[in-house]
């Protein structure tokens, strides 16, 4: 056997774990046999937009597979009301047994009937794993009862007493609920191998921080940013005018849950300074938007008022700033407030006048309209402290860094949030960064690490200028995860003319129902046009209009339904999820979420209706995937060791 230096020290290393020929056959043979089974299922959601009930729920029934799988498994064995009794117990089992038991005649013989319907269903979806892979899944806490059930042999006498045993001793020792809830959350964990979030976790809805929790704790993810994602993260690495944009949004739409309670940020400082500059002026303009469901003092709206005033002249200082310090953003449209005459209450926009539907301006200096006030310099200070020393949303900030990213290629699918920015013409948008030309992929790449830059780079001008992008991720005309030619702050506060308020999409958002455009993009990044997909966010799909999710003659998905309240009136129903397992490509859509609590009373689930996109001929195997291809890799090494150690070149241990 002849092989390099570099050969043999990777295989000495590979040895140190495989020290025999032994060990290195029993992996070739586990491994080989990994690759023949059914490919795990893989489950898309996008703008989830704060709103954790219904991610939540949607995240525990696997949009509406696990309610599927008892259908399936239980047709003829429970009626329509055990089949939503078992499904609700296993989204929300301790809840739902509170619920339950006290109207059960015979509580043992419920459990009974219960435990063995569980494990049932946890064994139909345990079938398409390894047991070392069930084994790792499985809860701490009766691991190795579950492991024993859950490998029973159906119809053999010889160990029948032995699994009726484990169980009625369950219930006779009074651990039933805590195996239940075990079971629940295993059958959770088996019936989804692995996330993908297409994008924006954060604002519109109260609970960013839940859902954040919830992702860190998730067993396999990954995340695309979005541009709500992307301003908070720049907000958390200290740029000033993102922290500024991530309060404004907040204040606009009192929603105060996450940055307050969720995250602990004081905005003591902004209050403070708002009443002392505001405080006699009513700010008609910045009255919060707030939801029939949300009750908020008079005192109270009125002080967010005055700091939504005030955070929104602090943010468009500041964006200013960065315009005139990046003139390669080419932004100067958006510097507008030296287009203000300030005597006459009138601005100019694209050379036409308009009349100021709030002129009152105490903190801006006519002849220096983008420098702060003492004041406003100090108070962003004071917020950048509150966000830097923040440790749960540090924690979040460097999870969707390390799990996240502009993009992603998995299984032979493209995700990202918003678009491939193009021309008019359809040919991919160039933009100029430090001298050079970056488009399509490129550009991708190189605002991913730039992102990265900004929050973690020790060198003090290579932070800003990551910060600098974070900011024009968020707003920039060119930003693959914006995709709008710009973002009308200002005329929408200040402007009554509606045709100053609009934000042109990016061309992709034209093209991309052209199946040329899907073919080119996925091109573009390296994949097969003839099999891949492009699984896209960001814009709601206005179903109520007729549109459809599926562009491109089927090779775009749009899975961005509406998850958040805010846009349901828009998209006519409450969110989309892409469902990728081994049979192929299946649609769900999401009727509202009613509640937690009608789920766990009434047995009322999210209503999903499926649309099968893709049905393969031959079912997906692991040997089809990435992680796939990764396997067949480490075989391959395994057998250069096991050749290394029959020609003498490594010795067993």
């Amino acid at each position: 056997m002849d092989i390099s230096a570099e050969k043999l020290a990777y295989l000495s290393l590979l040895s140190q774990q495989f020290p025999t020929i032994q060990a290195a056959s029993t992996e070739i043979i586990n491994l080989s046999a990994k690759l023949q089974l059914p490919k795990g299922t893989e489950h898309f959601v996008s703008d989830i937009h704060g709103e954790y009930e219904a991610f939540l729920h949607v995240l525990k029934n696997g949009s509406g597979s696990i309610k599927r799988r008892i259908d399936e498994l239980f047709v003829y064995d429970m009626d329509e009301k055990e089949k939503r009794d078992l499904a609700t117990l296993i989204y929300y089992p301790e809840k739902k047994l509170a619920h339950l038991l006290p109207k059960t005649e015979n509580p043992d013989a419920w459990y009974r009937i219960t435990l063995f319907r569980l494990i049932r269903l946890c064994r139909n979806l345990a079938s398409k794993y390894t047991r070392a892979d069930v084994r790792a899944a499985l809860p701490a806490d009766f691991g190795n009862i579950i492991e024993e059930l859950l490998h029973e042999q159906e119809g053999s006498d010889n160990k029948l007493a032995y699994y009726r045993s484990i169980i009625e001793t369950i219930i006779a020792i009074g651990q039933a609920n805590d195996f239940i809830e075990a079971m629940a959350e295993l059958i959770q964990r088996l019936a989804i191998a692995r996330l993908h979030v297409i994008g924006d976790v954060y604002d519109r809805g109260p609970g960013a921080h839940i859902i954040m929790d919830t992702l860190m704790a998730y067993h396999d993810l990954d995340i695309q940013w979005g541009n709500h994602d992307i301003v908070w993260m720049g907000a958390a690495a200290g740029s000033a005018a993102c922290i500024a944009n991530v309060i404004r949004t907040a204040l606009r739409y009192a929603n105060m849950e996450t940055l307050e309670h969720g995250y602990a940020l004081s905005l003591l400082p902004l209050a403070t300074f708002a009443m002392d500059v505001y405080g006699d002026d009513p700010c008609e303009r910045f009255q919060p938007k707030i939801g029939s469901d949300e009750q908020f003092t008079q005192n109270e709206i009125q002080l967010m008022a005055k700091m939504h005033k005030a955070i929104t002249i602090i943010q468009l200082k500041l964006e200013a700033q960065i315009i005139q310090r990046r003139p390669h953003y080419e932004m100067h449209d958006r510097l507008l407030l030296d287009k203000i005459d300030y005597e006459t209450g009138t601005v100019t926009v694209d050379g036409r006048s308009y009349p100021l539907l709030d002129a009152h301006f105490p903190t801006i200096d006519p002849a220096n309209p983008y420098q702060l006030t003492p004041e406003e310099a100090s108070t962003v200070t004071r917020l950048q402290q509150s966000f830097a020393i923040s440790e749960r949303l540090q924690q979040h900030v460097r999870f969707l860094f390390s799990r996240g990213s502009m993009y992603l290629i998995y299984n032979g699918n493209l995700l990202y949030h918003g678009c491939i920015a193009m021309e008019d013409d359809g040919s991919f948008m160039s933009a100029r960064i430090a001298g050079q030309e970056f488009a399509g992929k490129a550009f991708m790449d190189r605002l991913d690490r730039l992102a990265r830059q900004g929050y973690f780079s020790t060198d003090p001008d290579e932070k800003r200028y990551g910060q600098d992008v974070m900011w024009y991720l968020w707003s920039g005309a060119k930003s693959p995860i914006f995709g709008k030619n710009k973002m009308a702050t200002f005329e929408r506060y200040f402007i009554a003319d509606e045709r100053t308020h609009k934000e042109e999409k990016n061309a992709y958002f034209a093209w991309r129902d052209k199946e040329e455009t899907a073919v080119k993009i996925l091109r573009e990044f390296g994949l097969n046009p003839d099999t891949a997909h492009i699984i896209n966010g960001h814009v709601p799909v206005q179903v109520r209009r007729g549109e459809s999710p599926i562009k491109a003659g089927g090779k775009l998905l749009v899975i961005d339904g509406g998850l958040a309240k805010a846009y349901h009136k828009i998209t006519g129903i409450a969110g989309y999820t892409l469902i990728f397992n081994s049979y192929g490509l299946l649609l769900a859509s999401h009727d509202p979420f009613e509640s937690q609590q009608l789920a766990i009373e009434e047995g009322i689930d999210m209503q999903t209706q499926t649309e099968i996109l893709e049905r393969n001929r031959l079912r997906i195997r692991v040997k089809d995937t990435d992680e796939g291809h990764a396997i067949q890799q480490r075989i391959n090494h395994l057998k250069d060791l096991l050749s290394a150690y029959r020609s003498g070149l490594i010795k067993e241990a």
